[in-house]
């Protein structure tokens, strides 16, 4: 029988990574694998080491126990489930995606005008967005490109 655990065909690297790359602190680039050991161990968590959390991430350890799992997803804030249950990652990535975007302060600002709009006014402006997308070669949100 073919592993369809979260390691399966490198699926475990690439959320690990996903995370890294899409969840920063305030000051902008990605949380380096000290930082994260560090925290984990100073917030009770599992005894983990920046290498592993390193190999974890290149997909050259593959077999973390649940503790370590565990930790992972409490430092970057998801919950454990994003590691096992692939509709979980799906709509826990769709969540991040929002973040990041929200992390851009035009789009920040283009959210907070728009907020107390009446929905047909909304639906305007979701209208425009969607021809500008268009008119730039961008594909609309949640639709990707194979």
């Amino acid at each position: 029988m073919p592993d369809t655990g979260p390691a399966a065909g490198g699926a475990l690297a690439a959320k690990v990574n996903h995370l890294f790359q899409t969840i920063h602190p305030r000051e902008g680039g990605e949380y380096s694998f000290e930082e994260v050991a560090e925290t984990i161990r100073a917030r009770g968590g599992p005894t983990i080491s920046a290498t592993y959390i390193w190999q974890l991430r290149k997909g050259l350890r593959d077999n973390p126990t649940k503790r370590h799992l565990e930790a992972l997803a409490g430092f970057f804030g998801v919950p454990p489930a994003y590691f096992f249950d692939d509709e979980a990652t799906a709509r826990i990535d769709a969540e991040l995606k929002l973040l990041a975007a929200l992390r851009d302060n035009s789009v920040r600002q283009i959210a907070l005008r728009a907020n107390g709009l009446s929905p047909r006014s909304l639906d305007a402006i979701a209208d425009m967005v969607d021809r500008v997308r268009e008119l730039e070669g961008l594909p609309q949100p949640g639709v990707t490109e194979d």
